[in-house]
């Protein structure tokens, strides 16, 4: 994987750094794999706004992805490695044995005509392998893991990340996140073996506002810059600050821990992130 640093033949490519996409193998969809996305613009059943700064956008077709890995024992071939434009991270397209078509997350180092499997006792430690934890070796570098057994992947799914096995112990494994928490998980949960690919992805630098809204994402108004009525931060003669960073319902914005103290699930978070 790469970047590459563009030429500045126009002022909106004069910083811009894009990915070199050296992994993509295929530029098309699997058709039976994709669906409609109907976006809504930030606005509700009703019509009226409700999340600010949204809309527009570059028209898009969703990547039907398989995060459970629940096809146990049936060995895959990795037919091709694509682009997802709904995801940071690369994606596999795999063909089973049985004739099945799948896209999954790709891990880094994936490779074209590579065999990869979902399975607790045949699965081997390799990239791109999933497998429960308690068949992962300890100090074991995963990604696209469960929190509850059957839920499918929740954590550690973006460009270049990735989570480590660092303990078992009894039903449950602990694991170190990305970002820095140390937690524990039922050992029924499954990993994919290797870190996500398109880890180049936090170099690129987009260059100019078009870009955003290419992505959906419409200018957005400073909260210094608004009346009082507006935002806790607005108001003042002039350049005059808005006092402490905070959030439009008043809450502080760096630092505050917003996490309930009585949260059900505190009990498996050995260590919080750090701040």
């Amino acid at each position: 994987m790469s970047v590459r640093k563009l030429k500045p033949i126009t002022p909106g490519q004069r910083f811009r750094v894009v990915n070199g996409f050296d992994a993509i193998t295929t530029d098309k969809p699997e058709k039976s794999l994709i669906a409609p996305i109907k976006k809504s613009g930030g606005r509700n059943s009703q019509g009226k706004m409700t999340m600010r700064y949204k809309g527009g956008g570059h028209k898009r077709r969703y990547r039907i992805i398989d995060f459970k890995r629940d096809k146990h024992g049936v060995p895959a071939t990795v037919a091709s490695i694509e682009y997802d434009p709904n995801r940071t991270a690369f994606i596999a397209l795999l063909n089973y044995q049985d004739g099945e078509k799948r896209y999954v997350i790709a891990q880094n180092g994936l490779q074209v005509d590579q065999n990869i499997v979902s399975d607790a006792e045949s699965a081997a430690p390799e990239i791109g392998n999933a497998m429960p934890l308690s068949a992962v070796p300890l100090g074991t570098i995963i990604s696209c893991i469960e929190l509850r057994p059957g839920q499918g992947a929740v954590m550690a799914r973006s460009a270049g990340a990735f989570a480590q096995l660092v303990a078992k112990e009894g039903k449950y494994a602990t694991i170190k996140l990305p970002s820095g928490e140390i937690r524990r998980v039922l050992v029924t949960c499954m990993a994919t073996i290797g870190a996500i690919s398109n880890s180049d992805h936090q170099l690129i630098v987009s260059g100019k506002a078009g870009r955003s809204r290419w992505l959906g994402r419409r200018p957005r108004t400073r909260p210094v810059v608004m009346n009082p009525v507006d935002h806790p931060m607005g108001g003042g003669e002039g350049k005059s600050s808005g006092g402490h960073p905070r959030s439009r319902k008043g809450i502080p914005a760096k630092g505050y821990r917003t996490r309930s103290k009585t949260k059900a699930s505190n009990k498996y978070i050995v260590e919080r992130r750090k701040k």
